[in-house]
């Protein structure tokens, strides 16, 4: 039934890719990836990491480039099943060869292995391919977890999907964020698991402690006190913020929206009611005469909210949240919608007082007046989020450790 599943999951996917380019650019990259293995992967064996998109990649990729840094002479192979992690990540540098990896399908699986040859395998979160987990177990090729979490309405511990579950067994190890995830795989028989947390947050330290300089964003903080910086917005959660920064002249704001094209930017000009200017356009003049600053391109805004007092992570008025690690670790308070309640960093800094959830607009301006009134509360919150962060780090240690090391695993 499974591999009933992957196939029609494959027609439908070809159906969707004559009317949807993204899901075009999958099937045409599924088929490339033959080309790809053929070509690059010569006759040396490789360290295989499977991301599902960009999410799972930053949380594999501390451990990836740990292995690199410490044992170079190692070959990386890394391979996305969608588009929004390889045609962002294809060229990246911490591994030697980068594809996608095609359908689960029996037959894609004994051939993928066979051109591959992978001496170890490392699934992040929550991949778990049944028929390449088989394949690998079959040639004896170590396979595991990484940062898997799990949870009771999975379809492993539904009765339906035991015969789905016993993939698990073949796993050589789950290295997985929570306790939670541990006593739930007791239940079906799963017991080579360690809780080692997530890696997630030795990345965000990672990037913390890389972080670059702006100095156009420097520039615009300059020795304002009150700096609220906005990431990952959406329109709803900018529906909220920007009445209340019209309305608080004595504040500064960097918005990085998570849709950055040109309609998205002039809706969001078109509502502030202050100096603004977009950083695409800044000069050390304009941005020092702003009072608002959009980040209308990618990739700065982990290295920007170590300028925040207080932020503020989009999408909890949508689908979910985005990094709130990626914040938090800068100790500063993070402030985020509602829809947060599948990511269990969230709902740890919401309990430890690290994190404001909010409702409204009523529930914003209530957490903005007590956070920028109250320095004590600032302070406070702060340091509870920046704790938190550092507290939960080091899994990818421990993985490295019992994986690379030979370090027996707990």
């Amino acid at each position: 039934m499974y591999s009933l599943g992957i196939y029609l999951m494959m027609l439908g996917a070809q159906i969707a890719s004559l009317f949807n380019k993204k899901v075009k650019q999958m099937v045409l990259g599924h088929s490339n990836t033959w080309h790809i293995l053929r070509r690059e992967i010569g006759e040396h064996s490789y360290v295989w990491f499977h991301a599902a998109s960009l999410g799972e990649f930053e949380q594999g990729r501390p451990l990836m480039e740990r292995l690199r840094r410490e044992h170079p002479e190692k070959k990386i192979l890394l391979t996305f099943f969608s588009p929004s992690g390889y045609e962002v990540r294809k060229n990246y540098e911490g591994a030697d060869v980068v594809c996608y990896l095609p359908f689960d399908t029996p037959l894609n699986a004994r051939k993928f292995i066979k051109l591959a040859r992978p001496e170890a395998a490392y699934f992040i979160k929550y991949e778990f391919w049944r028929n390449y987990i088989d394949v690998l177990h079959r040639h004896g090729i170590p396979c595991f977890s990484v940062s898997s979490i799990f949870r009771p309405n999975q379809i492993f511990f539904r009765w339906y999907g035991r015969n789905y579950a016993r993939c698990l067994n073949r796993l050589t190890h789950l290295f997985v964020q929570n306790e939670q995830s541990l006593e739930l795989l007791k239940t079906i028989g799963v017991t080579d698991v360690t809780v080692v947390g997530d890696t997630r947050f030795d990345r965000v330290i990672n990037i913390m402690e890389s972080a670059k300089p702006l100095p156009l964003v420097e520039r615009f903080v300059g020795c304002w006190k009150k700096v609220f910086i906005v990431g990952s917005s959406w329109q709803p959660d900018e529906d909220i913020i920007i009445p209340y920064f019209n309305n608080h002249p004595e504040l500064k704001i960097v918005l990085a929206p998570h849709v950055v094209n040109e309609e998205h930017l002039k809706e969001i000009e078109s509502k502030l009611l202050r100096p603004t200017v977009r950083y695409s356009k800044a000069t050390p003049k304009s941005v020092a005469e702003a009072d608002c600053l959009i980040i209308d391109c990618y990739g700065l805004l982990s290295s920007i909210y170590r300028y925040a007092n207080v932020a503020y992570v989009g999408g909890g008025f949508g689908v979910s949240i985005h990094n709130v690690p990626e914040a938090a670790v800068y100790g500063v308070p993070v402030i985020i919608g509602p829809n947060n309640k599948k990511f269990r960093e969230a709902q740890a800094l919401i309990a430890n007082g690290g994190c404001r959830e909010i409702h409204s607009a009523e529930d914003f301006e209530r957490e903005m007046n007590l956070l920028f009134g109250d320095k004590e509360e600032l302070v406070k919150a702060g340091v509870a989020a920046g704790n938190y962060i550092r507290d939960n780090a080091g899994a990818v240690d421990k993985i490295y450790n019992a994986c690379f090391m030979g370090e027996p695993i707990a």
